[in-house]
């Protein structure tokens, strides 16, 4: 019966996102939750994995700060109808991303941060990423290459590439930066090494990532995440 009460509550949150309209008035296409206050509330950025959409993340937000502001963002390049990603994987072997891919897209997404930021008044540094997997990949893309662009980053499931983790030194830029490390035990398409990699590489350049690993988990989000993740949004907005 317990399961049959939650396909429904799934089916039925799954439906009022569906009846969500897609709106194209900024870079990207995305889907909003905005409330009578939205202006100047802290506003959360989706960013979705590989061969996925805008509606994938978009339920966290039931469980997240109800005040906040939210946008999930479509990525920029079609897999097929439906399918989307932010970059073409590069090579065999490690998770590496196309160049050309990473830049189109993060001046995408600058381009999209920037007038969301001016459409719901909202001061940078209460503007999150929050992504998963690839999502996760370009959060961390945007905030250490451009951390004049937002308060701060969740990154799910992801990694930072090689091209960046070579080129990433100390800046006093990125040191208001507040990020957000969650990853799966057991995820075997980016194994829990790269995000503890991730927080290695981020200490060394004296920032402080607040890093939760999940065991049992693979590629996915589980609740304890999003609870997590809900928690450090509020500390960063009592």
């Amino acid at each position: 019966m317990l399961k049959f009460l939650a396909l429904l509550t799934l089916l039925a949150s799954a439906a009022v996102h569906a009846q969500t309209p897609l709106q194209s008035d900024l870079a990207l296409k995305y889907l909003e939750q905005t409330t009578a206050e939205s202006q100047n509330q802290p506003l959360v950025i989706f960013l979705h994995g590989y061969g996925s959409n805008e509606q994938d993340l978009f339920g966290i937000k039931d469980d997240l700060p109800a005040q906040y502001t939210y946008l999930s963002v479509r990525a920029p390049m079609v897999i097929e109808e439906g399918s989307y990603q932010w970059f073409r994987k590069k090579g065999e072997g490690a998770y590496d991303g196309e160049t050309d891919d990473l830049k189109n897209s993060s001046q995408l997404l600058l381009d999209f941060i920037s007038g969301a930021a001016k459409k719901y008044h909202t001061e940078p540094e209460r503007v999150y990423l929050v992504g998963f997997s690839q999502g996760a990949i370009m959060s961390y893309e945007v905030a250490l290459r451009h951390p004049e662009a937002v308060g701060g980053i969740a990154a799910l499931g992801g990694r930072i590439l090689p091209v960046l983790k070579s080129e990433l030194k100390p800046d006093e830029k990125r040191q208001s930066l507040a990020i957000f490390i969650g990853h799966g035990e057991e995820d075997k398409r980016l194994p829990i090494s790269d995000g503890t990699e991730a927080r290695s590489l981020l200490q060394s350049v004296s920032l402080e990532p607040e890093f939760h690993a999940y065991p049992g988990l693979g590629h996915s989000i589980s609740a304890a995440e999003i609870e997590d993740l809900s928690a450090w949004l509020q500390r960063l907005n009592p």
